[in-house]
């Protein structure tokens, strides 16, 4: 997305509108790296007079050319990310949402940037994890108990549904659906689905789910957490899914003696959570949902790989994505090769 002449005059009417500014000015605009499925820009404006006057760091946020099917509008994230924000969760700022497809060619929404770094591989092995990660696991089960205390029905996320008939088997349909028109067969995932379908969890205590809450959708500035990012796959499920991602082997970038996100130990996350909810987890669920977790990576791989083999992306990211499949594989083996 290149902004020049006519677009970037549109998009600095739009925040002056937004601002009660005299006058805005793009300074500088340039593309944050990561977002297969989303563009994230760094986007820096010269507001002149209204509540905003100064030099404004912010961040656009709008559709990249790849989507998964999973994936929440625009729209849809800013009421969620405004959510999250007013029950006191640790995101970026929402300011404005745009659905005027006139002024940039696709919805987008602005919010405040913040800084730090989000990159989990560099995460997992900077002094402040090895010094201090039981710190931070504490702090980020206390925002993931902030998150969950959102719960159905909740005003303005209408647009969420509820998962039918639970979330478990729900989410066993809807990646067997996918496996089935896939060109090519997974017999280690479609063993994967049946395990899960016959060891899914009765008892459902239903919250908001992040759905992305890793290490690597984390921003973090020396030893402060500054914002918990993308929130595009967000809606309601069994809090016990978002433990199990989160303690899934495969977003600990290779930290796997830190089971806690490659960051800290599970115990210590358990516990805190505990604490900062007053509900019991259940170990076996959250073991349960960390194998969910794996044969979800494992379908949004296959899903961006085919979309570099069918030549509709060129993006070296998404081709090099399928590749992650076996070594998914061979963790479900190990998840679910013992009787629950």
């Amino acid at each position: 997305m290149e902004l020049e002449g006519s677009a970037k005059h549109r998009l600095e009417q739009f925040i002056a509108q937004n601002t009660g500014a005299e006058r805005c000015a793009i300074v500088d605009m340039n593309r944050l790296g990561g977002g297969a499925i989303q563009e994230n820009w760094c986007l820096d404006v010269a507001v002149t007079g209204g509540a905003f006057a100064g030099h404004l760091e912010t961040v656009l946020r709008t559709d990249a050319a790849s989507k998964v099917a999973v994936s929440l509008t625009r729209g849809q994230e800013f009421a969620l990310l405004k959510t999250a924000f007013d029950a006191g969760v640790t995101v970026p700022e929402p300011l404005w949402m745009c659905g005027d497809i006139s002024v940039l060619g696709k919805e987008f929404f602005i919010m405040r940037r913040v800084s730090g770094d989000a990159a989990g591989h560099r995460l997992v092995k900077t002094e402040l994890v090895r010094d201090s990660g039981e710190v931070l696991v504490e702090r980020l089960a206390q925002e993931l108990a902030r998150i969950h205390g959102i719960t159905p029905p909740a005003k303005d996320l209408d647009f969420l549904v509820l998962p039918e008939p639970t979330p478990a088997r729900y989410w066993v349909t809807q990646f067997r659906k996918y496996l089935d028109s896939h060109p090519e067969p997974h017999p280690l995932l479609e063993w994967a689905l049946r395990w899960l379908e016959l060891n899914a969890p009765v008892d459902v205590h239903m919250v908001l789910c992040h759905h992305d809450f890793r290490t690597g959708n984390l921003m973090v500035d020396g030893s402060t957490l500054t914002g918990i990012l993308d929130w595009e796959f967000a809606g309601w499920s069994d809090f016990h899914e978002d433990l199990g991602w989160f303690c899934a082997k495969c977003w600990r970038f290779g930290a796997d003696n830190r089971e806690a996100g490659g960051l800290g130990g599970r115990e210590t996350f358990y516990k805190s959570y505990e604490e900062a909810t007053g509900r019991l987890i259940n170990h076996d669920t959250v073991i349960y949902w960390e194998a969910m977790a794996h044969v979800r990576w494992a379908i949004i791989a296959l899903q961006q790989a085919q979309r570099f083999l069918s030549g509709e992306e060129s993006s070296l990211e998404a081709a090099l994505t399928g590749h992650v499949v076996p070594g998914l594989e061979f963790e479900l083996l190990k998840l679910t090769g013992k009787e629950s």
